[in-house]
């Protein structure tokens, strides 16, 4: 099968399957940052990224703190994209080519909020949004308010190119954000207050996880 060929299966198996997003990026200048063996990235040059919309009525929901609700939904549309980046690498697969699905949320390091790689800094790179203020991949159309996750390939398909937009002078997660994490400039983010009130969710027991959605829930974009 021609490279654009596989790639606009892709994409319609994606879509089709309940992704909201599609892109792909060239990830050769980032792999570094990989949290993977050598051996495995070696030709493992490009990467899918793929976005889930979530619910806007649950996310509406969140008040001062992430709800059950929420939390579910959230675990719920992990599931999703580990499921659709699974269907697309059987795809990536039976065409001749490589591909590793990494998981839409497995942290590795919950303290600086690290994973196997940045989702939303490969997200960026196939023009699936920004990094906004919030410290989170922003599309134009859904704002903060879907999850992503990544495939690892060595199929050469064809790359997208990066969104040149920003928040501009929407500020509505500065406002909100209960640590004040959330800085005008987004190189001044605070991880390290953003960890500790997630940590003080699930220490509550408000939910089970280190989330918030709180931010998520301000940052609406352009529907």
């Amino acid at each position: 099968m021609e490279k654009d060929d596989l790639r606009e299966l892709l994409k319609k198996v994606t879509l089709d399957s309940g992704a909201s997003l599609f892109g792909v990026a060239d990830i050769r200048h980032i792999k570094k940052e990989f949290h993977f063996p050598d051996e495995i990235l070696k030709d493992l040059d490009y990467a899918i990224s793929i976005g889930v919309r979530l619910s806007d009525g649950i996310v509406e929901s969140i008040k001062d703190s992430p709800t059950k609700l929420y939390f579910h939904h959230y675990r719920m549309i992990n599931a999703l994209l580990d499921h659709i980046a699974l269907k697309a690498c059987c795809i990536i697969q039976s065409n001749g080519y490589e591909a590793i699905p990494v998981p839409a949320s497995q942290v590795i390091d919950w303290e600086n909020q690290r994973g196997h790689l940045s989702h939303k800094k490969i997200g960026e790179l196939a023009g699936l949004g920004f990094i906004g203020r919030n410290n989170l991949l922003v599309n134009p159309i859904f704002g903060a308010r879907f999850r992503l996750v990544s495939i690892l390939t060595d199929a050469p398909l064809k790359v997208d190119k990066p969104i040149e937009s920003g928040c501009g002078s929407c500020r509505a997660c500065i406002d909100v954000c209960p640590v004040h994490a959330i800085k005008e400039r987004k190189e001044d983010f605070d991880h390290i207050s953003c960890y500790k009130k997630l940590k003080e969710f699930r220490d509550k027991g408000i939910v089970g996880q280190f989330i918030c959605g709180i931010c998520v829930k301000a940052c609406k974009g352009n529907r």
